[in-house]
């Protein structure tokens, strides 16, 4: 099993992007902080994943698209754009990555490309919080748009259920 952690908008919104893909074990939900001026906290995930059945290239171009990753906005510390790497050679992995997707968007990719540091989980009552809360109206706002993305451009790594 590898991981991997992505932080980007609400992580309530990230946790029900990755939950619904094939070849996830795992995702916790909580907040990573990385180092120097990332060194605070901020709201993301950590993506346990079979290499088997996707591809981490699978998972930060579903993450790039399912979060704002070209633009600054004055919340960025708590939502702060990033892609968390747990050694070397995955980072040198994200770099590349990252420059190619660069031209599937129009502007400049913002997403930040740092260690993974420290963890911190969500209340327990966050938890799994679109599992548990479909209906509510901030999952119906957020989180079905993202959903309904993946449904039309990554359908191919969705779960089926």
């Amino acid at each position: 099993m590898d991981k991997i952690a992505f932080g980007g908008g609400c992580h309530w919104c990230t946790e029900a992007v990755f939950q619904a893909l094939k070849g996830v074990l795992k995702v916790e939900q909580g907040f990573v902080a990385s180092t120097n001026y990332d060194s605070s906290y901020s709201e993301a995930v950590i993506v346990h994943f079979n290499l088997k059945d996707i591809a981490l290239s699978d998972l930060i171009q579903i993450h790039l698209y399912t979060h704002k990753s070209t633009s600054n906005h004055s919340m960025r510390i708590k939502y702060r754009s990033a892609i968390y790497y747990f050694s070397e050679a995955q980072q040198t992995q994200i770099q590349l990555l990252l420059s190619q997707f660069q031209v599937d968007f129009d502007n400049k990719l913002i997403t930040k490309i740092i260690p993974f540091v420290q963890f911190k989980a969500s209340d327990i009552q966050f938890q799994n919080y679109y599992k548990n809360n479909p209906n509510k109206p901030f999952c119906e706002t957020y989180i079905h748009p993202k959903l309904k993305l993946l449904q039309e451009k990554f359908s191919k790594h969705l779960t089926d259920n």
